[in-house]
């Protein structure tokens, strides 16, 4: 396996996969930075979610503080932006790896990765452009043809969600739980059979806000204040338990995430879904950012159900994959990603990583 191992390693290098790949990051004015491998693995299940702890290799440091490999190198590179106190537009490429936990014997526990993101720029469509274009050139220069790309955008679910007449507590949870598939599904039939949480909850919740009342609203829980909290459970307990129209609600649903067309079809698409279920036709006014990355490749797909497996993502993603379908490069927006890791603010973020371990060699 070792002896495997090397000889990879060896041919990737023979063929400067790594230096042309670099190059082109270098000629598109991205700067090196180097995060860092060990990372608070506590800090990073409390800010980045629970989505994480599977992931990620930890152990104990000489303190008894919890620490782990980084399981992902955009999480490790805002780490990096933040502690560096960067500010304004940051355009980094990295190079290095991941550690994450292996469920599987197909799956590798350390992968070689080499990335580009772009943080705190305030022109999102042309950011977005920008990375799937220096990536796509990035395989293009080493050599690899016949790439394919999928595209989505998960916040078209949560602008469709959100124009939906249902009680805000169904919407919170809805969007909250949109990264994980198969919760997400029991949720839809909950929602289809009026089927919510029993009143001993809503008393719950009730309690909760009262205790809370007394605390200091300034104060801050997980990152956020008390104040947010408390508006959070004062909508909860006001919110109507049950309505009509749930079936139908599920079956808009639902049909949403069945759309997977060429990106040139998408608009069309989009248009009849509106008008179909009778929504409003400002549901998905503005197109504009998904159909800009058409111009650098015409015949990608566009999934609504797709980039549902990282829970920071909140726009745009995509994955490219070569000839024999293996995932080579995958990337996306993630806009709150820095605030929920300490940032006082939201910072704009995107950015994509190419897996040299899935490289055709």
């Amino acid at each position: 396996m070792k002896v495997q191992l090397r000889l990879k390693i060896s041919q990737m290098k023979s063929k400067n996969y790594p230096e042309n790949i670099i190059k082109v990051f270098k000629s598109s004015g991205f700067v090196l930075s180097e995060p860092d491998v060990l990372l608070d693995s506590n800090y990073i299940i409390q800010r980045s979610g629970e989505n994480f702890r599977k992931l990620m290799l930890t152990f104990e440091d000489d303190t008894g503080k919890s620490m782990c490999l980084r399981p992902d190198l955009t999480v490790a590179s805002c780490i990096k932006y933040l502690k560096d106190n960067s500010k304004g537009n940051s355009k980094i490429y990295y190079s290095g790896q991941a550690y994450r936990r292996s469920n599987s014997p197909k799956d590798k526990v350390i992968n070689d990765q080499l990335g580009i993101e772009i943080l705190g720029s305030k022109n999102r469509s042309a950011d977005d452009l920008k990375v799937l274009k220096t990536i796509t050139n990035s395989i293009k220069k080493i050599k690899i043809k016949n790439i394919s790309i999928k595209v989505g955008d998960v916040s078209l679910f949560q602008k469709l969600i959100e124009s939906l007449k249902i009680p805000e507590r169904w919407k919170m949870r809805l969007n909250r739980h949109f990264w994980r598939p198969q919760y997400f599904e029991d949720l839809l039939n909950r929602l289809e059979t009026n089927s919510d949480v029993d009143s001993s909850a809503v008393e719950l919740d009730k309690k909760k806000f009262s205790e809370m009342k007394n605390l200091d609203q300034s104060k801050e829980i997980a990152n956020r204040k008390v104040s947010e909290i408390l508006s959070r459970f004062d909508k909860k307990i006001k919110d109507p338990r049950s309505f009509k129209e749930n079936k139908k609600i599920v079956k808009i649903i639902r049909e949403f995430l069945k759309i997977n067309c060429p990106i040139d079809k998408l608009e069309k698409n989009l248009k009849n879904f509106v008008k179909n279920n009778n929504l409003s036709n400002s549901v998905f006014k503005d197109l504009s950012n998904i159909k800009n990355l058409s111009k650098i490749n015409s015949k990608m797909v566009f999934s609504t159900n797709f980039g549902r497996d990282i829970e920071y993502y909140t726009g745009i993603v995509f994955e490219i994959y070569n000839s024999s379908k293996k995932e080579i490069a995958r990337g996306g927006r993630y806009d709150s990603l820095l605030k929920s890791l300490g940032s006082k603010k939201k910072i704009s973020a995107v950015g994509a990583a190419i897996n040299l371990n899935n490289l055709s060699i």
